[in-house]
């Protein structure tokens, strides 16, 4: 200590403490900056801070106060670090992470994720818990030392033993010898790879060849005026391939083999705006929704209005639907009418009363016979309601309703409400935030997909055949649309508000594993608009950034089923 002190090093440091005690009493008068965040200690006579836990000067005039004790502390001209000044805790919470600070769940929508990660990570969890498991028992071992025994025995000259001996033990040796690893050819001791033999197994063995979905979308559309509302139905796909789309009062078609667009109608000059559309299953025929009530029958062929129900509901149509001639509007006036639009009445032949707030969602299920076919409808009292126009229960339907079922009020005849309403014969009330989102399994008959707000993010599934719930998946997020994909059962959905970072989103579900094959993501708003092309190729999507794009989602059908010779042409064995 003493060579330091009398080092140059020593005498310049007492000398820089000398002067700062003559200058301290200038020194004061400066203003203090804290080493975190560069502000300057408040001097008398400033506004205090808002900290509650910092006293001001007025409120600590005595030589005691801490505070007063470090603005007394002064530095050299080394930087010394001093952690009395840094409040840690904020500096800890200033920090910029850029994980979320949203408790974790167990089913969360990633920012980019498809089954190619998918497999890939699973298969790398199996290799790693391959190589760091405990060598296996026909492995080699390090020697354990033996427990000496209690009766100590005599000590006695080991037999001589060959140190160098190549060839195998004999069968009547002893059982506790190790085996000779090393004469089998296929040990690891000769192996090339780094891994064991199983690791190399798993990575050698052929695994399930996964699609892969194109992320980006090969067009996109500009939609000016298309509405940023949950509760409509603005965007729907002919089984012509044309695409219909409701923008402010004016509803524009779209050739998806021509990529002309014409205007179908401009209801400006009555000061109305399109609030749903939807095209009948087979033909060239538009339902149009207005926010007044009203409901429009166009043909897109000839662009002309053919049936006009002026007094349609008494407030805005939300959602449509077809089944075959049978035209079905629900409205937010809680009801929900159905119309024969081969006849010129005004008045529907059929109402459906089962909700207690605006109807928001419908969709039929079935290729267009009104016979056979049911109606599921979702609405803002977070209520599913299961609808047969035939007023029956079909045999099929009979069973005990689950905890959140409610059953029919009758088996049999025609149910009736008041003013003749039909009452659903099936309740479900599992969901807990608006359905709009539904869609019929084409693949599993009696299977309904329904998707939940804001408030509940669930896709659950339905047996309406039993009225139970089959199965639900937490997506993090509010689902607007699903629709089932047409050559492979998969299901997407499109969401909109998220309790996770990823938002705006649309997924592709594996059903029933509900794996995610793919997320696409593009969308700057919620994706409230969703349909599929008639070949099931193409999905196209719409958002309140005013956008329509069209993704290249699914695989094409598989035609050898057609183009199979069939025994029974017997025009192709006359020769």
């Amino acid at each position: 200590m003493s060579s330091l002190k009398n080092s140059p090093f020593g005498k310049r440091l007492r000398a820089a403490h000398t002067e700062n005690e003559a200058d301290s009493p200038h020194r004061r008068n400066r203003p203090r900056v804290n080493s975190l965040f560069g502000a300057p200690t408040p001097q008398p006579g400033s506004t205090p801070s808002l900290d509650s836990s910092h006293p001001t000067n007025s409120e600590s005039s005595g030589l005691d106060s801490p505070f007063d004790a470090r603005a007394q502390k002064e530095y050299g001209d080394r930087f010394v670090p001093s952690r009395e000044v840094g409040d840690l805790r904020t500096t800890y919470h200033l920090m910029d992470d850029s994980k979320s600070s949203t408790p974790s769940k167990a089913k969360m929508i990633p920012t980019e994720s498809d089954a190619l990660k998918e497999q890939a990570n699973a298969l790398f969890n199996s290799v790693l818990h391959t190589e760091v498991r405990p060598i296996s028992p026909q492995r080699p071992s390090s020697p354990v030392r033996p427990v000496a025994s209690s009766s100590a025995a005599p000590p006695s000259t080991p037999t001589r033993r060959r140190l160098f001996t190549y060839n195998s033990p004999s069968a009547g040796s002893n059982p506790a010898t190790p085996t000779r690893r090393l004469d089998a050819p296929t040990d690891e001791a000769y192996a090339m790879s780094p891994v064991r033999a199983e690791s190399r197994h798993l990575l050698e063995s052929p695994r399930r060849q996964l699609r892969n979905v194109c992320k980006t979308p090969y067009r996109v559309l500009d939609a000016p005026e298309l509405a940023d509302d949950f509760y409509l139905n603005l965007v729907d796909w002919s089984s012509t391939n044309v695409l219909g789309v409701g923008l402010g009062a004016c509803v524009y078609l779209w050739t998806a083999h021509t990529a002309a667009v014409s205007k179908l109608c401009d209801l400006s000059n009555t000061n109305d705006t399109v609030s749903s559309v939807s095209w009948v299953q087979k033909g060239t025929t538009l339902a149009v929704g207005t926010l007044s009530g009203r409901l429009h029958i166009y043909d897109a062929n000839t662009l002309q209005r053919q049936r006009s129900y002026q007094q349609a509901h008494g407030n805005r149509i939300g959602a449509l639907s077809w089944n075959a001639h049978i035209l079905s509007s629900g409205s937010r006036d809680r009801m929900i009418h159905h119309r024969d639009v081969r006849e010129a009445t005004a008045r529907p032949f059929k109402r459906s009363s089962g909700h207690r707030q605006e109807v928001c969602g419908l969709r039929w299920n079935g290729d267009g016979d009104p016979q056979s076919a049911l109606l599921a409808s979702g609405g803002n009292d977070n209520k599913v309601c299961i609808w047969d126009l035939r007023g029956s229960k079909r045999p099929g339907l009979r069973g005990a309703p689950g905890p959140s079922v409610t059953a029919p009020a009758a088996t049999s005849g025609i149910t009736g409400g008041e003013d003749g309403a039909d009452l659903p014969l099936w309740k479900f009330h599992e969901h807990t935030a608006a359905v709009k989102a539904l869609a019929w399994d084409p693949h599993v008959s009696g299977v309904l997909a329904t998707g939940g707000g804001t408030a509940d993010k669930h896709i659950r599934f339905w047996n309406v055949g039993t009225g139970n719930l089959l199965n639900q998946l937490d997506t993090g997020s509010q689902v607007c649309n699903l629709t089932w994909s047409l050559t492979s059962h998969e299901l997407v959905s499109t969401h909109g508000f998220s309790s996770t970072t990823a938002q705006n989103q649309i997924c592709i579900w594996k059903y029933p594993s509900l794996d995610m094959v793919a997320s696409l993501t593009g969308h700057t708003h919620r994706v409230l608009y969703l349909a599929m092309s008639p070949d099931g190729e193409t999905i196209v999507t719409g958002a309140g950034d005013e956008t329509l794009r069209f993704w290249n989602s699914f695989p094409k059908k598989d035609t050898n089923e057609a183009k199979r010779e069939s025994r029974l042409d017997y025009g192709r064995l006359i020769r």
